[in-house]
């Protein structure tokens, strides 16, 4: 595991008598993980917040809990509004670092604490080699596909971009309405786009980290899309560029799917809906993918009000393995510290998890620590489902994303 900014401040070391002495309120907004008000996130901070305040009475934490659709802009206009909140669990740091707006981690946990981050994501919480954003919560992406669907077509699960489009023409010749669903829906087309590129051996930097968008190897995945899944019907009747993730999964759980992309979440829903699914890595050109998509959320906090021994006590205590496993295991999502991820992949009731977890080691982020990434993933969200239309040619459509790109980290 990285011990990364090992000359720490050690202020905010787990169990601080001064952390203690002080009557302090920190608020802190994060993002809801619940899909209805019986699971709502609100629920688990609750809990948390009340056992951390019996243990330290000086110190009382306002949580307020928003939708995902939400919750980035209200952090945004509460910092421009000069009302920043100590803390914030949302969905990107890199700008307010950019801005000197955030405390670095070293100068928040312990040193326990900040080395047990899986060291994947502790490196991709760094901006130019020093930490500022703490991963939250992660999952990684898997191919799902339908037990009874494939069983009766007499199918095996692919292992290559020839097998997938093989099984979905046999699928698509029983009547399977949607063989393999392509959501380059604006909701999140930046997923799937780089789930696509990485199986195709490219991304969205390059060796160097730079946007590489129109790279050879991208321009070839999307043909490959275009031409072999797209022009044939074997993505359904709603254009890529129409159908969000959402949708998508909605189908898989009706049983109208053969094939999709999911993350972990999915299990239950489709399980709820009584579909027998199984998962497989993410084909790539001649074999498995060599890298696989992951996602972090973050954690972050804010210099403005100070408390910064406060915080990073409060955020000792967030980060406990007993937390980091609860959540975890309320959202069907990943750990992010190394002893929670040993403690699931060692619980034989975590086991539907285990294909998620081997995959995390291997995984690519997107480009969180450009302050410039917010701007490009907007606009994949709106172009990129163009690049499998008819009329459209993927080579124009990723080169003028790579412009706009390289535009805005020329900007940085």
């Amino acid at each position: 595991m990285s011990a990364l900014g090992m000359v720490a401040v050690l202020s905010g070391c787990s169990g601080s008598s001064d952390a203690d002495s002080q009557d302090v309120t920190l608020k802190l907004v994060a993002a809801d993980y619940g899909d209805s008000k019986a699971n709502s996130s609100q629920k688990y901070w609750d809990k948390l917040v009340k056992e951390y305040e019996k243990k330290h009475p000086g110190i009382k934490i306002d949580v307020s809990v928003h939708s995902w659709n939400d919750v980035d802009a209200k952090v945004k206009k509460m910092v421009a509004d000069g009302h920043a909140p100590d803390m914030a669990q949302i969905g990107a740091y890199a700008d307010y670092a950019a801005k000197n707006q955030l405390y670095k981690v070293d100068e928040l946990l312990s040193i326990p604490v900040q080395a047990d981050f899986v060291s994947r994501l502790a490196e991709a919480g760094e901006v130019r080699r020093v930490q500022y954003g703490m991963p939250f919560a992660s999952s990684t992406r898997l191919l799902f596909y339908n037990k009874k669907l494939f069983a009766d077509a007499g199918l095996t699960p692919p292992q290559s971009w020839s097998d997938l489009a093989a099984a979905a023409k046999v699928l698509k010749s029983r009547g399977v309405k949607i063989p393999y669903a392509l959501p380059l829906g604006h909701e999140e087309a930046q997923a799937e786009t780089m789930m696509w590129l990485l199986s195709g051996g490219g991304g969205y930097v390059d060796g160097v980290s730079s946007y590489g968008l129109d790279s050879e190897q991208n321009v070839d995945t999307f043909d490959w899309l275009k031409n072999e899944l797209v022009a044939k019907g074997l993505t359904g009747p709603t254009a890529p560029g129409k159908l969000n993730r959402a949708d998508a999964f909605a189908a898989f759980t009706r049983g109208d799917v053969g094939m999709l992309n999911g993350h972990p979440s999915l299990m239950q829903a489709a399980a709820k809906k009584g579909v027998k699914f199984g998962m497989v890595p993410m084909p790539g050109i001649n074999g498995k993918s060599k890298a696989t998509m992951g996602v972090a959320d973050w954690m972050m906090a804010f210099k403005q009000n100070g408390h910064a021994e406060q915080v990073g006590d409060f955020l000792d205590f967030v980060y406990s393995e007993k937390n980091v496993l609860e959540f975890s295991h309320t959202y069907d999502l990943l750990p992010v510290t190394a002893r929670a991820s040993e403690a699931m992949a060692a619980d034989k009731n975590d086991k539907r998890l285990d294909p998620f977890l081997k995959e995390l080691s291997n995984a690519e982020l997107y480009p969180v620590a450009k302050t410039s990434w917010a701007q490009v993933s907007a606009d994949i969200k709106q172009q990129i489902g163009k690049a499998v239309s008819p009329n459209a040619s993927p080579t124009a459509i990723l080169g003028q994303l790579q412009r706009s790109a390289a535009a805005a980290e020329n900007s940085e």
